[in-house]
């Protein structure tokens, strides 16, 4: 029998809108919402649905907001179709919801945490210091060569394995631009560099962690209820995982998407739904494995149109 893993997206996902149509359809989803502001002392709504593009690119509001959107999609999404998900995974801040998910971790806390967490990650580089580049049609092998190579320049480390011959770079901003001119001798069919503020999953943040570290002390974890795949490991907690360094590491490590996914498909998952903001993980989820189902949930209709094709393949 076929199984469902549930994903959830990372920051780069936010846009102003994002969620209101299922807040004002959904009781349920507006109760998330108004759970997130009262725990941030903020207006979540307001942020998400008519703030600015500019306040929601801040990296402390980011964070919060795409996780409370994609979880108040995914309340909607257990509510109409009823279904009980056999996996979940997200990519970098997505992991939190779907450790929320799961039942880790309460959401009230998730959201306190990923605020703090944006807070840490921003400050801990200055900016104009660090930066991001993605670099689209190289092999996984060679781009450890172009940062190799491009260390000579300064700090340059793999960030995001997304899928095949799609992978983030990060580090000191003149070694991430040289990488973009190296990866053209290693078959690069575009290198840009990304919109990004700070030089996120590399060794530059391990400060941020371990501020992340003292502020996760406040909250309580649980072992999750259902697998769960570690951006950090590519592959499914262990029991005994401590959730908490987990996800310190996370901030200072490579997310290794691309192998969360495989390793769910190695587990049984054939269905895969996207939930919350964008479809960025949907599109990297058809290039990682062509034989799998890949849906996402963005907007009501979509749910609609989702439980009709899940009815055709007797999930619901």
């Amino acid at each position: 029998m076929s199984k469902i893993g549930i994903v959830f997206p990372g920051q780069g996902a936010q846009y102003v809108g994002m969620g209101k149509e299922f807040a004002a359809q959904f009781d349920s989803a507006k109760a998330i919402f108004d759970l997130a502001g009262k725990s941030l002392d903020m207006d979540m709504s307001a942020l998400c649905f008519d703030s600015s593009e500019e306040a929601l690119q801040k990296t402390e509001n980011t964070q919060p907001s795409i996780l409370t959107v994609s979880y108040a999609i995914y309340t909607a999404v257990k509510e109409v179709l009823g279904l009980e998900p056999d996996a979940f995974s997200g990519l970098s801040l997505g992991e939190y919801t779907a450790l929320v998910a799961a039942d880790a971790m309460a959401f009230e806390d998730a959201v306190r945490i990923v605020r703090k967490r944006g807070q840490f990650m921003q400050e801990e580089v200055p900016l104009g210091i660090g930066g991001m580049a993605a670099l689209l049609g190289v092999e996984r092998e060679d781009v450890l060569k172009v940062c190799e190579e491009a260390s000579v320049f300064g700090i340059c480390e793999p960030a995001n394995f997304n899928c095949p011959k799609q992978v983030v770079v990060a580090g000191e901003l003149e070694a991430v631009k040289k990488a973009i001119e190296i990866s053209k001798n290693y078959g690069a069919k575009k290198a840009v560099l990304l919109p990004v503020s700070a030089p996120f999953h590399t060794s530059m943040l391990l400060g941020a962690g371990e501020k992340l570290r003292q502020e996760m002390q406040k909250y309580d974890f649980k072992a999750p209820s259902h697998p769960v795949y570690s951006n950090v490991t590519g592959d499914r907690l262990d029991a005994g995982t401590d959730v908490r360094e987990n996800l310190v590491k996370q901030v200072f490590n490579s997310v290794l998407w691309e192998d969360c996914v495989a390793a769910m498909v190695r587990d049984g998952i054939t269905t895969f739904i996207e939930v919350g903001p964008g479809n960025a993980l949907t599109k990297f989820i058809r290039k990682i494995d062509k034989d799998v189902d890949v849906y996402n949930v963005e907007k009501p209709e979509d749910l609609e149109a989702l439980r009709e094709k899940l009815k055709e393949a007797a999930h619901v």
